[in-house]
This record gives C-alpha cells, sequence and structure tokens, in this order.
C-alpha cells in the first residue's frame, strides 16, 4: 500500500522518501504566484487575515492594497476559504524584492508586528492534507517549480518531514512527529 497510519493521520508514502530544501534564489518564490487559487486557510486564519492591520498592509505594492481595500484578502470557493490572488495568479500577500517573491505576513510575523505567522498551508508546502477515510491524508504536491527544491534536499540530505516539521508539529504536535520520525529511522522506505 502507497500510505502509511502514523497515529491518526494517514501519510503518503512520497512524504516519507522525498528531500526537500527551498531554494528561494533558484525558484524566486513562484509558490506564492503560481496557480489559480491562494492559499488554503482555515476559519481562524481566514478570520485573522480579514481583520489585517495596517502595519501589513504597509509591507504590500499598492496594486494588492487596493485589491484588498475592494475585494477583501479572503475568497470562499466550493465552501473552502483561500488568500486572494490577484488575476488568478500571485497572493495579494505577496511582494518582491531582489527579484524573488516573499510572503508580507511571514515577514511582518518575524518582525514582530503581527501576532501570526503565514497560513499554515504555505508552512507546510509542499505537503497538502486530504482527507481520506475521514482522517487527516498527507499528500507530497511534486511541482516543477520545486525541482530546485528536491536537487537541494538531495544534496544537503534534508528529508521533506524535516523540513516542514515545525509546521507538522503546529498541527500534530510533537508526540505525532516523534511517531513519524521513528516510523521512517525503522522503515526501509527511504532504501527502497
Amino acid at each position: 500500500m502507497s500510505l502509511v497510519s502514523i497515529g491518526d493521520v494517514l501519510v503518503d508514502k512520497d512524504v516519507l522518501k522525498a528531500f526537500f530544501s527551498c531554494d528561494l534564489q533558484e525558484c524566486k518564490g513562484k509558490c506564492c504566484v503560481e496557480g489559480e487559487l491562494g492559499a488554503p486557510l482555515s476559519e481562524a486564519e481566514a478570520i485573522q487575515l480579514r481583520q489585517s492591520p495596517e502595519e501589513l498592509l504597509r509591507m504590500l505594492p499598492e496594486k494588492s492594497v487596493k485589491y484588498i481595500r475592494r475585494h477583501g484578502p479572503v475568497e470562499l470557493y466550493q465552501g473552502r476559504h483561500y488568500s486572494r490572488t490577484i488575476d488568478n495568479r500571485e497572493c495579494v500577500f505577496a511582494f518582491v524584492r531582489d527579484g524573488i517573491t516573499f510572503c508580507a505576513i511571514e515577514n511582518a510575523f518575524r518582525e514582530g508586528i503581527i501576532g501570526f505567522d503565514k497560513p499554515l498551508s504555505c508552512r507546510l508546502f509542499p505537503i497538502r492534507v486530504r482527507k481520506k477515510f475521514g482522517l487527516d491524508y498527507l499528500v507530497y504536491e511534486q511541482h516543477s517549480m520545486c525541482r530546485s527544491a528536491r536537487k537541494a534536499g538531495s544534496e544537503s540530505n534534508e528529508q521533506l518531514i524535516d523540513y516542514v516539521q515545525l509546521a507538522l508539529e503546529s498541527l500534530y504536535g510533537r508526540d505525532w512527529i516523534v511517531s513519524l520520525k521513528a516510523f521512517v529511522d525503522s522503515s526501509t522506505l527511504r532504501h527502497g
């Protein structure tokens, strides 16, 4: 079977075998630009973003601020919340510095301007949380824009689960991470 159960979470084996380390110098932050929908949001994240403080908006390009003021920062699509995108491209919270696209939410959080980080789905990327048999099911989305991250991860021997460890811990807790790593360490997934 191509999935395993760690506690009450199903994990695709590709998640466990992958190596990944984001290389912004190569990809230029394309994950904040490519795709028709923005970042999947929880209800709490949607509420936080709808109440975005002016300090966060000041970090954004003028076109994004105008777009947010006119349409709001969040959209509802098929019953789920997403960050808005401009022209079905970049996230409204994206900004460019030195040719690289960054997240204003993450930047504001790191500078202590806001009390919440970028959406969990962004921190988990390229892992996505889906549902299977009523349980969370973690899958690895292998995008061409992340080719350099896969190469960098292989070269540095950084596993995908290590790269997104803090996000996984935020979602499932420390004990779950310990169980996940124990399973990976005891298995031959990465060697087969």
